[in-house]
């Protein structure tokens, strides 16, 4: 493999997935993370999206943004879950109390 990222993969879903989350989190340190997170998600993906149908040798068509624009709803819900998951999983358990025990 001689890139990380090309537009055939970014045109999966898995691909989009991944970027939409990157660029997201990365954007998040930057003024634009002052916008909400799942819109400012939805525009990444809408934007990879169209960039995978241009850049793969298809032609731009209106039916094809408008699969674009309800794909990326799937790809920034899809990228926002997978961020919460992941910061979810690492969060610390409250500590318990530990009880002396009998051992029968």
């Amino acid at each position: 493999m001689n890139e990380f990222v090309n537009w055939t993969t970014l045109g999966t879903y898995a691909g989009a997935v991944m970027m939409v989350t990157l660029i997201t989190q990365f954007l998040k340190q930057t003024p634009l993370g002052k916008l909400n997170a799942q819109l400012l998600s939805y525009a990444i993906a809408v934007l990879i999206l169209i960039g995978a149908e241009a850049f793969t040798g298809g032609t731009v068509t209106v039916d094809g943004v408008l699969l674009c624009l309800i794909n990326a709803v799937m790809v920034a819900l899809a990228a926002n879950g997978a961020y919460d998951a992941a910061t979810t999983g690492m969060a610390k358990l409250p500590k318990t109390e530990e009880y002396d025990h009998e051992e029968v």
